[in-house]
C-alpha cells in the first residue's frame, strides 16, 4: 500500500514543529484537500468526477471506479497537465509543481473512489483518511504520532469522531512527509520513490505509483454500510 517508501525508524520520528518545511506542511495538506477534493477552476471536484463516471457507466459502481482510475492514469501520463495543475498547490507551498500536481491527482482519485463507495467527502475525518492514503505504509506511524490507535482500514477514521487537534496533527504530518521526500539531501536518496510527472523519473513511474494509490484506495475504502457515521447516507 506504500506510495512513499518506509525508509527508517528515524523518518517516522521527525518533529513536525521543526525544520524548514514545518510551517508549510499544514498548508500543503489543506491545499490538497481544497483542490484535490473540492476542485478549483476547471479542475473538477472529486464528487463531480465520481458522479460523471457513474452516469457514464450506467450506474455500475465498480465500472465507475475503473473509469475514474483509468481517467486519472491518463492524466498522470500527461506531464504538462500535471505540472500546470501543481501550480494551484505550489502558490503557497515549496514543492515542485509536477510533484504537487501528481499528489493532487492522487487525492482526487482517492476521494472519488471513496465517494463512489458511499462516503461523505464533507466529513473532516474522512478527508484526513484520504490524505493518509497518499503515504501508504507510513499511515500507521503518522496515526501513532497523533495519538490515534489504528483500527484497520483508513475509512474507519470517518466513524471515530477524531478530536480536531488529532486531525490537525494527522494532516500536518502527511504534508510534512510529502514535502520531506523532496527536501534537501533526501532527494538523491529517495529519487526512485518520488513521482516526477514527465520529469527526471518519467510519466511511466507516475502511472505506476498512481496504480498503487488506486489499489490502496480500493482496500482502505470498502463499500460503506448505509447509515454509518461518515457516510453519505448518514449525512442525507
Amino acid at each position: 500500500m506504500a506510495l512513499l517508501h518506509r525508509n527508517s525508524k528515524k523518518s517516522t520520528e521527525l518533529d513536525l514543529n521543526k525544520g524548514a518545511f514545518a510551517g508549510t506542511s499544514m498548508t500543503l495538506a489543506n491545499r490538497l484537500m481544497d483542490v484535490g477534493i473540492d476542485g478549483k477552476g476547471r479542475f473538477d471536484s472529486a464528487d463531480h468526477v465520481a458522479q460523471r463516471a457513474l452516469q457514464e457507466s450506467g450506474g455500475d459502481v465498480d465500472a465507475a471506479i475503473e473509469k475514474v482510475i483509468a481517467d486519472h492514469r491518463r492524466l498522470a501520463a500527461a506531464g504538462g497537465f500535471v505540472t500546470g495543475l501543481g501550480g494551484f498547490v505550489t502558490m503557497t507551498v515549496s514543492l515542485p509543481a509536477n510533484i504537487a500536481g501528481f499528489y493532487t491527482l492522487a487525492t482526487r482519485m482517492t476521494a472519488a473512489i471513496a465517494h463512489l463507495r458511499g462516503y461523505d467527502l464533507r466529513n473532516p475525518d474522512l478527508r484526513s483518511a484520504i490524505l493518509l492514503a497518499l503515504v501508504g505504509g507510513e499511515a500507521d506511524a503518522l496515526l501513532k504520532k497523533a495519538g490515534v490507535v489504528s483500527t484497520g482500514r483508513l475509512a474507519n477514521l470517518a466513524t471515530r469522531g477524531l478530536p480536531p487537534a488529532a486531525r490537525m496533527v494527522i494532516d500536518k504530518a502527511v504534508g510534512f512527509r510529502l514535502i520531506a521526500q523532496v527536501s534537501e539531501k533526501l532527494l538523491p536518496r529517495l529519487g526512485k520513490s518520488i513521482p516526477f510527472a514527465g520529469g527526471v523519473v518519467g510519466a511511466g513511474l507516475d502511472v505506476y505509483l498512481l496504480n498503487k494509490v488506486a489499489k490502496t484506495a480500493r482496500i482502505q475504502f470498502p463499500v460503506a454500510r448505509p447509515g454509518s457515521p461518515g457516510t453519505a447516507s448518514a449525512s442525507a
